[in-house]
């Protein structure tokens, strides 16, 4: 009696086929498997024998001139091929941009290495599986791994694809951010906040009404977002409702930051965001904390989570991104490199919903 075969899909679940069916679907992602018995796979190996043997006759049958014609004549590489982006089923995942501009008059330095440090803090510290990581900087080598508009849409859409309770998704971007004219009267100053892609100048840059539509309102019950966004004017660049004020000896306070009728939450989930700067502001990096330059935003953040305990409140984190920047600024202009690190930018966190930041856990 045939018993039943035990087949893999490709998010990873194990499926039991019955004997004699041809395909089998997932429950989990609903992928379709196609399945081939053995007489299918005998029939196809005996094919491909056939074809080695008359291959190998018809070697032997070509004169010795004509063989060498055709070892002299080079085959054309084969055309690469996009790299399929990894499967979006995971508890835990992420998006992570990083570009430096390179060649350009408004270059960047160390966005690139902001990536590669978030990448390693979310493996090493986090848990996050290492395929499970999307990449996208000037470095990758497929095409689709390049931060330009469409990729970066396109990476943060498989971001919360399908997302379910206990997801736990993080996007990164390190780069140039920027402001424009609010079209829609969504914004309390009047500015969109905008991420700049590589090809900005040509294709334009993603404001922050996409992004809280692409990556916000997605969000199911359960699932909760994590954003770290070093760039300029970087405040509210997810359109979150809810701004978080802090002062130097850690009050704070709760304020909404967006008018008119658009609803900026998300479908039942929760999405936080650590930003470098407020939406006026502009963010820095600085050659302090490592000899080289990094994102202040980043190198901060990685740092904080490290040394505030094993499991700091969002406030603790806050306080301690804020005076290790702070430190660094005012070391930086004891060196006559800064006027006044009293208006140094420091982080802003902004949220989909209002929660006691002293209380409540970050988790990862």
């Amino acid at each position: 009696m045939a018993s039943r075969r035990e087949v893999r899909c490709r998010c990873g679940r194990r499926m039991w086929a019955p004997p004699g069916v041809s395909s089998i679907q997932c429950s989990t992602c609903h992928t379709v498997t196609q399945l081939s018995s053995l007489v299918d796979i005998a029939r196809g190996a005996n094919r491909v024998l056939q074809g080695l043997q008359q291959l190998r006759r018809q070697h032997k049958q070509q004169p010795p001139q004509q063989h060498q014609q055709q070892m002299m004549v080079q085959t054309p590489p084969p055309p690469r091929l996009l790299e399929p982006l990894p499967s979006p089923f995971g508890k835990k995942r992420a998006v992570l941009c990083g570009l430096d501009y390179k060649g350009k008059s408004y270059s960047l330095e160390g966005c690139i290495s902001d990536a590669k440090s978030m990448r390693s803090f979310l493996v090493q510290q986090m848990g996050f599986p290492i395929d499970s990581i999307l990449m996208l900087t000037e470095d990758e080598a497929s095409p689709q791994r390049i931060p330009t508009k469409r990729n970066i849409r396109k990476a943060m859409r498989w971001l919360v694809e399908g997302n379910r309770a206990r997801d736990s998704l993080v996007f990164h971007y390190s780069g140039h951010g920027s402001q424009q004219k609010d079209y829609n009267g969504d914004e309390v100053d009047g500015q969109d906040e905008a991420l700049c892609p590589l090809d900005h100048e040509t294709e334009g840059k993603i404001i922050d009404d996409e992004i809280n539509k692409i990556l916000v309102r997605p969000l199911v019950h359960g699932a909760k977002l994590h954003a770290v966004i070093d760039a300029c004017n970087s405040g509210t660049v997810l359109d979150l409702p809810s701004v978080c004020r802090m002062e130097r000896n850690g009050y704070y306070e709760w304020e909404r930051q967006t008018s008119g009728r658009t609803y900026k939450g998300t479908n039942g989930g929760t999405a936080i965001c650590f930003s470098a700067c407020d939406d006026h502001e502009a963010s820095g990096y600085t050659p302090v904390f490592t000899g080289k330059n990094a994102g202040a935003m980043t190198y901060s953040f990685i740092k904080a989570v490290k040394t505030a305990g094993t499991i700091p409140t969002y406030g603790h984190l806050l306080n301690h991104m804020c005076s290790a920047i702070r430190e660094a600024q005012s070391r930086l202009a004891s060196d006559g490199h800064y006027t006044n690190p009293d208006e140094t930018p420091v982080p802003l966190l902004t949220s989909s919903e209002v929660f006691d930041i002293y209380a409540t856990k970050f988790v990862l």
